[in-house]
């Protein structure tokens, strides 16, 4: 249009304003992609700061950002192939479901520390034992969420039904990656990772030393 109106209206001479409701959805969309992706950086940012601070080890930090990334790329992938388009109501899927997402692996992650040190750094059971243990309340947290954000489907409006199937869909694969690529990644690391050169004592302490002790 821009391209045309030059032609019609010479800059020289005329003052072209855009306007309508078309051009303002395309305005509003552009600057919620934009926040979108700054809210997202800003969360990753203080994330890995908050590893770096509890495990000092960079490799870890990667470690905990590839399980709930990969589930974002896989969604973002799915919504091009379905043909479903970025607009206010589907553009939130993936600051929700990172935000619950990381939760998980914090929660598991905080538990393997503690194991490896009670374990004396023995990698293979330390993972071992921090999935029994944060496993099964991961598992359930996910499958009520799904559960939850499924109910929207059954909406009449189209919006409402986008975000639920697809923050639904994005909460199950984070959950497969928290409890099943999460613990790869510690296992096939470990040499590199889970050693007293790499994960120094950590500058918070999760539970008090009798708690862990017993």
């Amino acid at each position: 249009l821009i391209e045309h109106i030059s032609k019609i209206f010479p800059a020289e001479r005329y003052n072209v304003y855009m306007t309508g409701s078309a051009l303002l959805f395309l305005k509003g969309t552009k600057y919620l992609v934009k926040n979108l992706i700054m809210s997202l950086a800003l969360a990753i940012g203080l994330i890995a700061l908050f590893m770096a601070y509890l495990f000092r080890s960079f490799r870890m930090i990667i470690i905990s950002l590839i399980p709930n990334l990969l589930p974002l790329v896989i969604t973002a992938g799915i919504m091009g192939f379905v043909g479903v388009p970025i607009k206010p109501s589907t553009i939130l899927v993936f600051s929700i479901a990172f935000g619950i997402s990381v939760d998980d692996t914090i929660h598991f992650l905080a538990k393997y520390r503690q194991e490896l040190t009670a374990n004396n750094w023995r990698i293979e059971k330390s993972v071992y034992n921090a999935l029994r243990e944060t496993g099964v309340s991961m598992f359930y947290t996910s499958i009520v969420l799904f559960f939850g954000f499924s109910v929207f489907v059954i909406s009449n409006f189209g919006g409402t039904v986008a975000l639920g199937s697809l923050v639904s869909a994005t909460l199950l694969l984070a959950m497969l990656a928290n409890l099943i690529l999460l613990p790869s990644l510690l296992l096939s690391l470990e040499k590199s990772i889970a050693n007293k050169q790499t994960l120094k004592k950590p500058q918070i302490d999760i539970l008090p030393q009798d708690e862990t002790n017993n």
